[in-house]
């Protein structure tokens, strides 16, 4: 039987108190840019998967991640379908926010993501390539 990934995600929103915002370019597609995103593992809570997420694609620890209570629901887009369990099609994802008082330093997960960036607001908007994380990032970080 395949390992499946789980259709319940995180995305942390980092961002510093100056209002700039972290995004990550995935190594696939080309282009891809994102805040920190990721799948739920079996048995884990989304609080748990956030810290986990965040730690694993940029080693930033020891910080308050704010559950945002909220949750949005999408259709898996075709090029990560097959992911997922054949009757799956919708993926679920809990927000989640980080604010830094200044930029750190950034260690990639080389396997995910191949650079990232500190960016402001607007232009984050408009550079990430998910809606829900491009309203995330306009509901959450301030002008």
């Amino acid at each position: 039987m395949a390992d499946f990934k789980r259709p319940e995600s995180v995305l942390v929103v980092v961002s510093t108190r100056q209002g700039e915002v972290l995004l990550l370019e995935r190594t696939h597609p080309e282009g891809f840019w994102q805040s920190v995103t990721g799948s739920l593992e079996a048995g884990e809570s989304p609080a748990e998967a956030a810290q986990r997420e965040l730690a694993e694609e940029t080693g930033i620890k020891d910080v308050e991640v704010v559950d945002c209570q909220q949750r949005r629901c999408f259709p898996i887009l075709p090029e990560w379908r097959s992911r997922y369990a054949p009757d799956v099609s919708e993926n679920c994802e809990h927000l989640f926010t980080v604010q830094l008082d200044q930029r750190c330093a950034i260690k990639l997960n080389n396997d995910e993501h191949c650079r990232y960036l500190w960016v402001d607001r607007a232009e984050a908007a408009g550079r990430v390539s998910s809606y829900t994380n491009r309203d995330a990032v306009l509901a959450i970080v301030s002008k």
